[in-house]
């Protein structure tokens, strides 16, 4: 029952923001900061009753914000040269690059 609550919350973010685009163009830009999607996995983590996984978890989330940064960036500075969803994959691109060095560099450094 947990996933279906899960993808129900899911769901109504993501047409929340399609409802939003319908009426500007800052309101769907700002609705991802809502932590929907931390809050379902801290939820989840939290459920383990295990403080120092939570802690983990949370110290994760963080380490994703400057991955996040680099995807909006390249979004940003693609959309003049491509089409929007050349744009959104480039970013995606730029951002599994960010994440991965995230994550992976401190094993290797």
């Amino acid at each position: 029952m947990d996933v279906v609550w899960k993808g129900v919350v899911g769901g109504l973010v993501t047409a929340l923001i399609v409802w939003a685009s319908k009426r500007g163009n800052v309101l769907p830009g700002i609705l991802p900061l809502a932590p929907t999607f931390a809050v379902i996995a801290l939820l989840a983590v939290g459920a383990k009753d295990d403080p120092g996984g939570f802690r983990d978890a949370c110290l994760a989330g963080v380490k994703t914000i400057p991955a996040y940064l680099a995807f909006l960036g390249a979004c940003w500075l693609l959309i003049d040269k491509v089409d929007y969803r050349l744009a959104v994959a480039g970013g995606i691109a730029v951002w599994l690059v960010a994440a991965l060095a995230i994550f992976l560099a401190p094993r290797y450094l």
